[in-house]
This record gives C-alpha cells, structure tokens and sequence, in this order.
C-alpha cells in the first residue's frame, strides 16, 4: 500500500486552496497570480492570450486618457513651455519656506494643467481633446500587444530555463530579464508610429507660432516628408530615448510583480486558515489590490523617469533655430546633447515639463490596462 506524500515546506502550500490535486499540491498561475490547483499534465502554455489581452488593454486606457495624452504632449513642446513662462512671469509668486512652497507649487501646476485643458476644448472643441486619438491607437495597441506578448511569454520561458516553476518563487531578476527584453523590441517596432504622432500632435501649435501654415496634410504625408528630408532614419529619431524609457517600464513591472505576489500570500495566509470563509468581498479586495499596485507601480517608475519623456518628445519634434544667412539647423541632435540643453536653457524644472498631466493619464492607465490584462488571461485560462 502506497501513500502520496505532501511537502510541507514550500511556500506554494500556503496557497492552499479548497480542493487539492492527488499529490496534494497547489501552484499560482505564473500570470493572473491565481491559487490553482497542480495537475498531472500541466495546462498548455497560451502565448497569443498575452498579445490579445495587452492590445485590448493599450486600446481601451489609451481612449479613456487621450486628452490628458494631448495635454502632456503640448505641456513638453517649446511653444506651450514658452507660454507657460510668460504666464508665470505675470504672476509672481512671493518667496515661502520649503514646506510651504513646495505643496503650492504643485497646487498651482495643477491649476494651470487644468486651465490650459479648459482652454482647448473652449478654442478647439471637444474633439480637439481627441486629435491623434487615430494614430495613437495605432501605436499603442501594437505596442502594448507585443510588450505584453514578449513579457508574459519571456518571462515564462526564463523561468521554466533556470527551473523556477512556482510564481511565488520566482526571483525579481526574471522579472527584470523578461521586462528589459520587452521594452526594447516594443521601442524599436513602433518608434516610428510615436514619432509621425507627436509631430502631427504638434503641428498646429507650430502654425499658430508664425512658422506658416499647416506643414502636414496626414499621417502618410508626414511620413514621406520625414523620409524624403531625413531618410528612413529620421524615423527612429528618438529611438535612443525610447531605450533609455525601458528602464521605466522595467521598474514598473518588477515593482508590479512585487506588490502583486504580495498580495497573493496574503491571500493564501487566508486560504491557509481551516475556518476560513472565502466572500465575494475577499474577490474584490484581491482585485483592487492588483489594480491599485499596477497604479502606484506606474506612478514610483515614471516619476524616477520622467526627463527621459519629455528629451523624446523634443528629439521627435526636431525644432530648428536660424544659424544667419537665411539657414537654419536642428536644435537637438542626440540624446546627451538634448539633456544638456534643456537643463541649460530651462533648467532642472524642464526636464519635467508636463509631469502633472503625464502623471494623471498614466496612472488611471496602467490601472486601466493592467486589469484588462489579467481579466482576458482568466478568460483565457491561461496559467503560464
């Protein structure tokens, strides 16, 4: 007669759920972060659900947050900084101690995020909050697809490689490995898309500035003049910057990983209990967790990153300045340079122009689209 034996030592066992397998062990899905039973056959890895569940995600924050997209973006050109300055100048503010000059500063940049918001949709209209809405969906749901597609899938192939089958084990280096990895194969694929965006973004404030008319008709046009005046490299102006963000999202999904295996042994501290009664209320609570560390992730990341936003930004808007004799040449010319120039010109304060708004549209939006992440993967019942 033979008996299955039960390890007691591994920390999976502190997820147990409910029911238990013949050999009486549990794992998390490496995914959704669900307790799930171990089976005999282990479930079929599902690598498409990941690309399918990061591009309804990308599509479905990037609509919600799109005027808060157009406003970042027009808070990091030099047009709006310069109206900015003019608008700070003619209100002076009086010198305060620290702790109280640094809560109404932030007061204030709110003040004007929100004035200027205001003040498109009164001269603009409502769709104005939506322009490049078209060209931003097309580069973000590629982008989110195939982040999330090369994370989820990296992430699980480095993890079968070096023998970490249990989720709740896997060390951050993986994760780290796996996000790294991402980010650069998203950043070389649609650097191009985000680059015709922010210049088509930008055109009309280059119009409005006395540098004539509109200088693009669409996004196709857009294209051929960038490729016919700056050849096909001109397209990946940016790309180094593009690299640099990689660290961002990089942290974001260490940090996210982090807080939501957190958020699983607590639940499995719970499971672990005999008297125990699981509650839809328990449902929610492990939901809004998760949605709540996709945020706060998203929020230490991008405020630890930020510059690297707005040097992009000015390197894909590729202003020019007047050299005498009628000529004219590109004020940014690479990365280091850019950096040098903004902190030169505007100081520390430039590099995060722009933040406030940034910060309002990527936070709800990682919320936004890490929880259609992990919503469609349970569809999918997917578990590696």
């Amino acid at each position: 007669m033979t008996f299955s034996t039960v390890s007691h030592s591994s920390s999976a066992q502190a997820q147990l759920p409910q029911k238990l397998t013949s050999e009486g062990t549990v794992i998390e899905s490496r995914e959704t972060g669900e307790v799930m039973p171990k089976r005999d056959e282990p479930p079929k890895a599902k690598p498409l659900a990941h690309f399918v569940a990061g591009g309804v995600g990308g599509m479905t924050a990037a609509t919600l947050t799109s005027p808060l997209d157009v406003l970042k973006t027009r808070l990091q050109s030099d047009f709006y900084q310069s109206q900015l300055q003019s608008l700070r100048s003619s209100h002076t503010v009086r010198p305060a101690p620290a702790i109280i000059a640094l809560p109404r500063s932030a007061l204030l940049h709110f003040n004007e995020t929100f004035q200027i918001l205001h003040s498109i949709y009164k001269h603009e209209g409502p769709r104005a909050l939506f322009k490049g809405l078209g060209p931003n969906l097309i580069g973000v749901v590629p982008a989110r697809a195939i982040n999330f597609y090369v994370y989820g899938n990296g992430k699980r192939i480095l993890s079968n490689y070096l023998g970490y089958h249990d989720s709740m084990r896997t060390p951050w280096g993986i994760h780290l490995g796996a996000a790294a990895i991402a980010g650069m194969a998203t950043g070389t694929a649609t650097n191009p898309i985000w680059l015709i965006k922010t210049r088509l973004q930008l055109d009309k404030n280059n119009a409005e500035s006395g540098k004539g008319g509109r200088q693009y008709k669409n996004s196709w046009d857009c294209v051929k003049q960038t490729v016919r005046h700056e050849g096909v490299r001109g397209l990946y102006k940016g790309l180094s910057a593009s690299y640099l963000g990689v660290v961002e999202s990089a942290s974001q999904w260490v940090l996210y990983e982090q807080m939501k295996m957190f958020l699983a042994r607590r639940e499995a501290a719970k499971l672990a209990d005999p008297a125990y009664v699981h509650t839809t209320w328990d449902n929610l609570e492990l939901w809004g967790g998760r949605i709540a560390a996709a945020g706060a992730a998203k929020l230490i990341a991008a405020v630890a990153t930020y510059p690297h936003e707005v040097v992009r930004t000015r390197l894909r808007q590729a202003p020019v300045v007047p050299v005498g004799g009628g000529k004219v040449h590109v004020k940014y010319t690479g990365l280091i340079q850019c950096f040098k120039v903004v902190a030169k010109e505007e100081g520390m304060a430039g590099l995060y122009g722009g933040l406030t708004p940034h910060l309002l549209r990527v936070v709800p939006s990682a919320a936004i689209m890490f929880g259609m992440y992990e919503v469609i993967l349970r569809l999918f019942g997917t578990t590696s």
